[in-house]
């Protein structure tokens, strides 16, 4: 593996990428309504230091929102890429951008995405990589520094939080990258063949644990950041009739932070097939009974409060790189909020061989809170396939809040018969040519989309923004204030 002791440090240039903005109906009967999108072109590239050598998909082109924060005291942004162009298949260094990002006060209309640092993460001097195990350690049980990065929280002492599909695994950053700790993934999510580790295969291969590809998708701090939570993004490959694939039932973990401990585990219930096949016009294109838990998943989550969280839920169709002109029927790209309070901790409970919960376990509550497809198809907009990021943006003027939404392109890489191949288009057609080698006249990479939804202080009544540890000068300076004012009250 590439010895990286010099990309320790976070790269501190700026890059202005050219985004799009498209412009979105403001007026709405819902009480979350779309402001505008803003499309970052397939072609866009990172920071990363090239020092003379060519760069390409698998070097510095965006790919992200796999996930998004929302940093309201720097008022900046993160926006975490995966494992890299080739669904793991090519050595890619993983990463996190920092970005600005204008906020309209008035309206949440957004505008100016200006990419500020690429932090590289990094363990004891060399690249967390998202090559596979098998192919980076040439052991599928040995996870090592494979990494597939999905969700992102910054802590209050401003170290970074990151949950990864492979193991899967939460881990702690340093916010240069620098890993610090790993968390204890508990032991029925961890994927095995018997009681083997195996982090690449799937079924019928894995007896249990987390399917392939289906680790913690998305993760997010309680406020005073004691508490992390974790969500897989289908349910356990065993845990199903006759499997993960027909079930309904995913978990959220809830970890200590102090102890990197898992202390609880929560049902969370992916909405019914029935009800999303109801929204696709007549039967042929309706998703099947054993798409439920695989094809239908979470992608994001964002705390409230302690208890209440916004959970970003999807389906796998619409534009992207497996379907360039969204031609599959889109049913489900929705945000729900959810209360734990009286779920049952389902740490002990398992659901091996069923579709149904026990008798007593109570799965958290969920409401809808945004249909996203809905409100783009009235704007005539693109349903993208991969809606990954959720942030909640600056409060506004008015006391509403602006919601910021972010796609995974892909790299706008796809797999064909001849490896790894670029999705060009025009929206109308497609091509596939050999990546790096540049689109055809008149098409484009996949773009990735941003999206400013506004919502009103209602819809969040009970949010709580996430605390902050003083900076030091800062905290002197308060200790001095504090002390000069009890000098002032003792004479």
């Amino acid at each position: 593996m590439m010895q990286a002791r010099h990309w320790l440090r976070a790269f501190s240039c700026s890059l202005v990428v050219s985004a799009l903005s498209i412009a979105a109906n403001t007026t709405s009967a819902y009480a979350v309504s779309l402001e505008n999108t803003l499309a970052i072109p397939g072609e866009s590239t990172d920071l990363f230091p090239l020092n003379g050598s060519s760069g390409g998909a698998n070097i510095n082109r965006l790919g992200f929102f796999s996930d998004i924060y929302y940093d309201r005291y720097e008022n900046v942004y993160y926006g975490l890429g995966d494992r890299g162009a080739g669904g793991g298949v090519l050595s890619y260094q993983t990463r996190v951008q920092k970005f600005s990002l204008d906020v309209d006060p008035n309206t949440g209309a957004i505008s100016n995405f200006n990419v500020l640092k690429t932090i590289l993460f990094t363990k004891d001097g060399e690249n967390f990589n998202g090559l596979n195990p098998t192919l980076l350690n040439g052991d599928a049980g040995n996870l090592g520094l494979s990494f597939d990065p999905e969700g992102f929280a910054v802590a209050p002492n401003g170290n970074f939080y990151v949950s990864d599909e492979y193991g899967p695994s939460v881990y702690e950053f340093s916010s240069t990258g620098s890993f610090l700790k790993a968390f204890t993934t508990p032991e029925n999510i961890v994927p095995k063949v018997g009681s083997i580790p195996n982090y690449v295969d799937g079924r019928p291969t894995l007896t249990s644990g987390r399917q392939d590809n289906r680790g913690f998708e998305g993760v997010t701090l309680s406020p005073d950041g004691s508490k992390l939570f974790a969500m897989l993004q289908d349910p356990l490959v065993n845990e199903g009739s006759p499997d993960g694939r027909r079930s309904q039932n995913l978990r959220i973990v809830e970890f200590d932070t102090a102890t990197r401990s898992p202390v609880a585990q929560y049902i969370y219930q992916l909405e019914s097939l029935a009800a999303i096949n109801d929204r696709i016009p007549g039967t042929d294109d309706d998703f099947g009974q054993n798409s439920q838990g695989r094809n239908i998943g979470i992608s994001a989550i964002s705390a409230l409060n302690n208890n209440e969280f916004l959970v970003l839920e999807r389906d796998n169709r619409g534009v992207g790189e497996a379907d360039p002109l969204g031609e599959a029927p889109v049913a489900s790209k929705r945000i729900y909020k959810i209360d734990l309070t009286g779920a049952t901790d389902v740490s002990n409970i398992s659901l091996a061989g069923t579709n149904t919960l026990p008798a007593g376990v109570t799965p958290v509550s969920k409401s809808l809170f945004l249909d996203i497809a809905e409100q783009l198809k009235a704007a005539g907009q693109v349903i993208p396939e991969k809606l990954e990021g959720l942030a909640i943006g600056p409060q506004l003027k008015d006391g509403s809040y602006a919601i910021i939404l972010g796609t995974d392109n892909d790299f706008s890489v796809t797999q064909g018969d001849a490896g790894q191949l670029d999705v060009c288009t025009d929206g109308t057609a497609f091509t596939l040519v050999s990546i790096d080698s540049g689109c055809p006249s008149g098409q484009k990479l996949l773009p990735a989309y941003l999206y400013s939804f506004k919502a009103s202080g209602t819809e969040l009544e009970g949010f709580v923004p996430p605390e902050k540890v003083p900076e030091p000068a800062a905290t002197v300076g308060l200790m001095l204030l504090n002390f000069g004012g009890l000098l002032l009250r003792r004479q």
